[in-house]
Order: C-alpha cells, then sequence, then structure tokens
C-alpha cells in the first residue's frame, strides 16, 4: 500500500533527535513511499544543513516551507495537502518509530477496510530509548475507543496513521489540543478507530512538557476544549463536569506532583 509520513519541524527541535526520527522512518521493515516534512517557519543553519544532506540521499523526503511559524496544527494541515497517498502515518521529529511500525499499522488497514484510524501504544524515555521510563497504553475496539475519549485522548498521536479522506471529512486539525479534539470531530463524522495492543513507538519525554501542561493558561484553553466537546453533543453535563474538575485539579498542581500523577497514575 502507498503510505505518506507527515513531520513538522521548527527551530528549536534538536538535530540529532531530528536525524533520530528520520533514521527510523527510512530503515522500516515496510518503508514509506514518500516522505512531506512541513518547514514549521524558518529553521536554524544546522537543521537545514541535516535536512538538505538526507533529500540528496533519500528522493522521497520533500520539504514544504512556511513563511513563519503556525503552531502545529495548521503546518500539519498544510501537509496534509502535499500528501499524495490515502494512507498517512504522523511522526514527531524527536520520536524514534520501531522498525515494524508501518508494517504492523498496514496490516490493520488491509485486514480491516473499515478501520480509519489506527494508532498504538507508546514507550515514553528520556536520554534513551534504552531508558522507558513508561508505556502509554489505549483501548484496542472502537466501542471501548469512544467511551475512553469522553474522558481522555484515546489516539497517541505521535503513532497514529489515518486516512486522508476521513481527516479532512472532519475539517483537519483546529484549536487546541489539535490532535484530541480531531479525534472527536472523527468519531462524530463516523470515522472507526483503532488501537493496537503493542508500542510501536518510542517517545521522547522531558522534565519541560510536564511543566508546559500546567498553569492557568494551559487549564482555561483545557476546559474551554471540554466545553466544545459538550456543545459538539460529544459530552454529557456530568461528564463534562467531572473533567473539568479532574483537569483544573492537574493543571493547576506544582510541577513535580503533576509529573508524578503523569507517571504513576495516567501511565502504565
Amino acid at each position: 500500500m502507498m503510505l505518506s509520513v507527515l513531520l513538522s519541524v521548527y527551530y528549536k527541535e534538536n538535530v540529532h533527535h531530528l536525524s533520530q526520527a528520520l533514521d527510523s522512518i527510512l530503515h522500516q521493515s515496510v518503508p514509506p513511499t514518500e516522505i512531506i516534512l512541513v518547514k514549521d517557519g524558518p529553521l536554524t543553519e544546522e537543521l537545514e544543513t541535516v535536512l538538505a544532506r538526507y533529500q540528496q540521499q533519500y528522493p522521497l523526503l520533500h520539504t514544504v516551507s512556511l513563511p513563519v511559524n503556525q503552531g502545529l496544527g495548521k503546518a500539519l494541515n498544510e501537509g496534509l495537502k502535499h500528501c499524495r497517498y490515502p494512507l498517512i502515518a504522523r511522526m514527531d521529529t524527536d520520536d524514534i518509530a520501531k522498525p515494524d511500525r508501518f508494517e504492523k499499522q498496514l496490516q490493520v488497514f488491509e485486514q480491516h477496510p473499515e478501520v480509519d484510524i489506527c494508532s498504538a501504544w507508546i514507550e515514553e524515555f528520556e536520554d534513551t530509548p534504552t531508558r522507558i521510563l513508561a508505556v502509554k497504553k489505549l483501548p484496542e475496539t472502537h466501542a471501548e475507543i469512544q467511551k475512553y475519549a469522553r474522558h481522555r485522548c484515546p489516539i497517541n498521536h505521535p503513532v497514529v496513521m489515518y486516512k486522508k479522506e476521513a481527516v479532512l471529512k472532519a475539517g483537519g486539525y483546529e484549536g487546541f489540543p489539535e490532535d484530541y479534539r480531531l479525534w472527536v470531530k472523527m468519531l462524530g463524522k463516523g470515522a472507526r478507530f483503532y488501537n493496537l495492543q503493542e508500542s510501536l513507538l518510542y517517545f521522547r519525554f522531558s522534565p519541560s512538557m510536564v511543566k508546559r501542561r500546567g498553569g492557568w493558561r494551559y487549564a482555561l484553553a483545557d476546559m474551554k476544549s471540554q466545553i466544545d466537546f459538550y456543545r459538539m453533543g460529544f459530552l454529557n453535563l456530568p461528564t463534562l463536569v467531572c473533567n473539568l474538575l479532574i483537569r483544573l485539579t492537574v493543571r493547576l498542581t506544582p510541577n513535580r506532583l503533576r509529573s508524578v500523577i503523569y507517571r504513576k497514575m495516567l501511565r502504565k
């Protein structure tokens, strides 16, 4: 099956991490047909040098340049326009895909043509993939995913593979959080979901990630998204109230305690 891989990079990305991500894509047991990488605004000279080297060596890598940084959602929407194939695999430019990731996800689409979006578990690591901090597990079947989505994000975005048509039908990425909101919209449009019950990607974790997910600004944005889900008819009122209370508490918890919550309660 023809497969596009979609990434977005911006100037703060680590050159070594980018190389690791690209290498993991290029050395899959079933390689992609094309790689679309969106440059979300001007990049550093080091990043440009690395990308030029990869493009020279691998003609399947194509870049799309945005004049200014627009954020992940808008960058991915632009990248979607340039993906030529019906199936698209997402990757972040600091993660590492396991060698058989694409092969196993493509098998799902081949064996279950009704599926529109397929993700998997991810293993979170710090510094090196040999140091796994936690495994982010998610439910398998569409019914389980739909129920889970009413409380938490049901898809690991960095390891997702989806049908381009289903994403465009739902209106693409928008608002906050871009990925969770997209899954809710896709569920509302009748898309069928599936999660492989194994890890297919090493996800780079950092303490700064936990810090970014806290504070009043993040809390208010999170609360707004939940209210939007309620207005869309995805949540009932009791679920909305419960979600707001839990999320507000987590977002305003001190960073050290929130880190413990993420690792011990929200991961397995």
